[in-house]
């Protein structure tokens, strides 16, 4: 890096991949950080300026201070970073930087003094026990994916579901000689050992489960479907719902929810057209990425699709996966899966493809839905990510026209019509009750 980019960083501040130190001190500080960075997407340490911005120089041998940081690269932290280090002398003396490359996957998280350190917005910290999980994830160590559920058996797997996916993959399950069922699902992580007990994966229960949401560990994971009458979740609820099931039913039935919804009729000459809150394809796809890269070391936490008067949201669980940029989303680079499998599973079953064209999908057909284009905001620091859409509204109009409900002391949404209750089940395969709940967020928003 040269001294005219070390400048342009210095000049913007401190932030997520940037960071201040008035001098090396014990070097506990520069320490931790350069493990965060190490553990994430690499990042730069700057010796000698202060925050906001202030050159102040390091006034010991210039030699030295470059000696001791290359010592502490190869030996400071458990294991050694790979990083540039350089100087420049200035009128107050010399700046010294710290270049940090970014982890390769298969190696362990770097640490310092025992410690896994990541970064924080502009913060080094040590992780929470979900972001330990990610740091796991994203060097190839632990799979959340993977983890064994241990109060499910392997009879709740769905044998049909199963044999029907890996007929799908090409796999010729018909032909002798077969493996042995146990090394079939073993060999696909549907299953393994747990104190000599076969037990189904988290991915296994989730993809192939007979009642993926029945146990302690699964509870929470599905998608609540809520419509408000107004602007904001303080309006009266108007239709709520529960899309549970595998993956593929959650989206399609939670798809049914927001078709019950209603559509807009315009008319064109003597002929009506039929307008959708939004287009089917966007939502499905955003539907689709919140249930495959949620963060599922968060529990407790569900995803969440929301119809305001103006506006479609979907929240789910946790940032964008593995580090991506939103940056990386908006252009459409490589796809960056948290959960490889579940992902697998999607693309099989035709729900999503693997070529990073997600957001550039949204966009197109917002832009011809309503010429919008939407924002995307990834705020590592609350743990959520947020797209908007913004355009004209008509789902208000519809909203205020219907009957409001009422919360009852269990915190259920109940709808007041039983007939409205038993058709909307019928029409979406989802039930018809809300509970409240802990939201940790990527959220994706539709602006009308």
């Amino acid at each position: 890096m040269e001294w005219s980019d070390v400048l342009r960083r210095i000049e913007r501040g401190e932030d997520a991949r940037t960071e201040f130190k008035l001098g090396l001190g014990d070097f506990s500080r520069v320490g931790r950080t350069l493990c965060a960075f190490a553990n994430g997407d690499g990042g730069l340490v700057l010796v000698g300026v202060i925050d906001p911005g202030a050159i102040v120089g390091v006034k010991e041998d210039p030699e030295s201070v470059q000696k001791r940081l290359t010592s502490f690269l190869h030996t400071g932290c458990k294991k050694r970073i790979t990083a540039e280090c350089n100087r420049h002398q200035t009128d107050n003396g010399w700046v010294h930087w710290i270049e940090v490359r970014r982890h390769q996957q298969g190696y362990d998280p770097f640490s310092y003094d025992g410690r896994f350190w990541i970064r924080r917005g502009r913060s080094t910290v040590a992780p929470s026990p979900s972001e330990l999980q990610e740091l796991l994830n994203a060097f190839g160590l632990v799979f959340t994916e993977q983890q064994i559920i241990p109060t499910a058996t392997v009879n709740e797997i769905d044998m049909g579901a199963f044999r029907s996916f890996m007929r799908a993959q090409g796999m010729r399950m018909a032909e002798e000689p077969q493996p042995d069922i146990e090394n079939d699902l073993r060999n696909a992580s549907v299953c393994d050992w747990l104190d000599r007990v076969l037990r189904p994966t988290l991915y296994g229960v989730m993809v192939f489960g007979r009642d993926p949401q029945g146990y302690p560990h699964t509870t929470n994971l599905f998608i609540h479907c809520v419509a408000y009458a107004g602007a904001d979740q303080a309006s009266d609820v108007l239709s709520a719902g529960e899309g549970k099931g595998r993956l593929d039913e959650q989206v399609n039935r939670s798809m049914g929810w927001f078709r019950s919804l209603g559509r807009k009729e315009d008319y064109r000459g003597l002929y009506r057209q039929d307008i959708p809150l939004v287009p089917e394809e966007v939502l499905r796809e955003a539907l689709v990425n919140a249930v495959i890269h949620r963060d599922y070391a968060l529990t407790g936490s569900q995803v969440l699709l929301e119809a305001f008067g103006d506006r479609i949201v979907v929240t789910s669980p946790g940032t964008l996966p593995n580090h991506m940029t939103v940056e990386q989303a908006r252009s459409g680079g490589a796809p960056h899966s948290r959960n490889e499998m579940m992902a697998n599973a999607m693309v099989v079953r035709q729900l999503m493809e693997r070529r990073g064209r997600g957001w550039l999908l949204m966009r197109h057909h917002m832009q011809e839905f309503n010429g919008t284009e939407p924002e995307l905001v990834n705020d590592e620091e609350g743990r959520f990510t947020r797209l908007t859409r913004y355009g004209h509204s008509f789902w208000k109009k519809w909203a205020t026209s219907m009957s409001p409900c009422d919360v009852n002391a269990a915190g259920t949404i109940p709808w007041r019509s039983s007939a409205r209750q038993s058709s909307m089940h019928s029409l979406t395969g989802i039930g018809p009750a809300m509970r409240r709940s802990n939201w940790s967020a990527m959220s994706i928003e539709w602006r009308f």
